[in-house]
């Protein structure tokens, strides 16, 4: 079962939406956050996601038509 993308990368990222996620009192406490990637793709794109938990210190996983995001730099052991 595939998920569907947009067919065109969005012409400037909404920063302010990217914004947003990252100012979730969860993210603050080294919560979990999840986004569709479909609404990812449309408002700011896959790779600026990318680069923006890459900044934090983040980890990104990809799940179920879903991006989770561990706000929390410690490492990440993926048990089964």
């Amino acid at each position: 079962m595939g998920v569907d993308r947009p067919t065109t990368l969005p012409s400037v990222p909404d920063r302010q939406w990217l914004d947003q996620i990252f100012s979730a009192r969860i993210v603050g406490r080294g919560g979990v956050v999840r986004r569709s990637i479909r609404d990812v793709e449309f408002r700011i794109g896959r790779k600026t996601l990318e680069l923006e938990v890459r900044r934090r210190g983040y980890h990104l996983v990809e799940c179920g038509g879903q991006f989770v995001i561990f706000c929390d730099r410690g490492e990440i052991r993926l048990i089964c």
